[in-house]
Parts: structure tokens; sequence; C-alpha cells
């Protein structure tokens, strides 16, 4: 199956979108959780979860993949496929490209982190534009706010936690004051936005 084997049929809602994005460093670990576990599944989209860890250390990700979704760490040049979550592989910069595949990356490090944020955001936005969604969580650097910023310019949905409700607001508070055209949201507000989209966007193969 090729990426554009794949159509997606709005129903009622404003929004299109092709791809989801999620990146957090310190923090984001019980946001993430949370979303993970109210996600309708299968969502209806991909879904690709950028988040900081240590290289070659477990991390507290081993819980999550072992919950309720099914979570993978793809491999370079897999396809995105509706209702699959993908995360990023620790050490590796996760690309996505034009073509609906995903390319992993061992190039120096961004703003200190592989996977970097900013890298994954950003090849989202470019190879989905408009129809890009993506939500930055909690975190104590700056990384993923310009790629944030890329997809507000490029006309997707930017959203970031609510600084005031994050662990560590440095990573949201650095997207806001970066640029216009992003969004605040609570956890509660996220996961009542995402489904939306799952109940109101349909896939059709």
């Amino acid at each position: 199956m090729k990426f554009s084997d794949v159509k997606y049929k709005q129903l009622t809602t404003p929004e299109s979108y092709r791809i989801l994005v999620i990146g957090g460093s310190a923090g984001s670990m019980p946001v993430l959780t949370a979303l993970m576990k109210e996600l309708p599944a299968p969502f209806p989209i991909p879904v690709v979860i950028v988040i900081h860890r240590l290289k070659n250390v477990k991390s507290e990700l081993g819980a999550l993949l072992s919950g309720e979704q099914r979570i993978t760490e793809p491999d370079d040049k897999e396809l995105l496929l509706p209702g699959h979550i993908y995360l990023a592989p620790q050490n590796y910069h996760l690309l996505i490209e034009a073509d609906g595949t995903i390319s992993l990356d061992y190039s120096e490090p961004v703003n200190f982190s592989r996977p970097a944020i900013d890298l994954s955001f950003s090849s989202a936005a470019e190879a989905f534009g408009k129809y890009t969604l993506a939500i930055l969580l909690s975190g104590a650097n700056k990384d993923g706010a310009t790629g944030i910023c890329r997809v507000a310019a490029s006309g997707g949905m930017a959203i970031v936690q609510d600084p005031l409700t994050a662990a560590f607001s440095t990573m949201p508070r650095a997207a806001l004051d970066l640029c216009q055209g992003i969004r605040t949201m609570t956890v509660d507000e996220m996961i009542d936005y995402l489904r939306n989209i799952s109940t109101k966007t349909n896939i059709e193969k």
C-alpha cells in the first residue's frame, strides 16, 4: 500500500488532518500517558511521538509501549499509516517525508537533542502543510518552538500545553514567545480535541 492509496473523508469538522505529531521533554510523561490512555483507538490518522530520552538508557516509555495503545518504534523508510502510533527511537532524529514515509537520521543533535522535536515538527509541516496537527508538551529547553511555529505558519494546527499546567513551562513558553497562531490547551482540552477529530474524521481504504 502506498500513502496515496489511503483516502481520508472529512465529515463535519472543519479540520482535515493527515498527521498528528506530539513532542515533549521533562515533565511530559504524565501528560503523554494521559493522552495515549484517552486517545480513541484506532485513531484515524498516523501519530508520531518525539520525546527526549537518554540515549541507550531504558526509560519510562517502556510502560507506555506496553499499554493499551500499540506504540512502535519505526524502521527507516517505513510508511505512515492511519491507526498506527510511532515513537521516535532513542538517539535518532525522525523526519517525515512528503511521500508519507519516515526517515531516521543520525546527524548532529539539534538543541542538544536527538531526536529533536524541531526537526520532526518542521518536516511534518513541510510534508503536510495545513493538514498537520502538532502538540508541544512540557519541557525544560526550547526544542520544538521553531518546529511548531513552522506548523502554524504552514496553516496547520499548533497546540502547546498551557504553561500554567506544565511541570516545566520553558518549552511551551518558548513557542508562544516565538510566534503567533498557536493555541494553548490544558490536558483535558487536548483530550476533548483529539476525541472530536476521531469522531468526525473517517478513513476510506
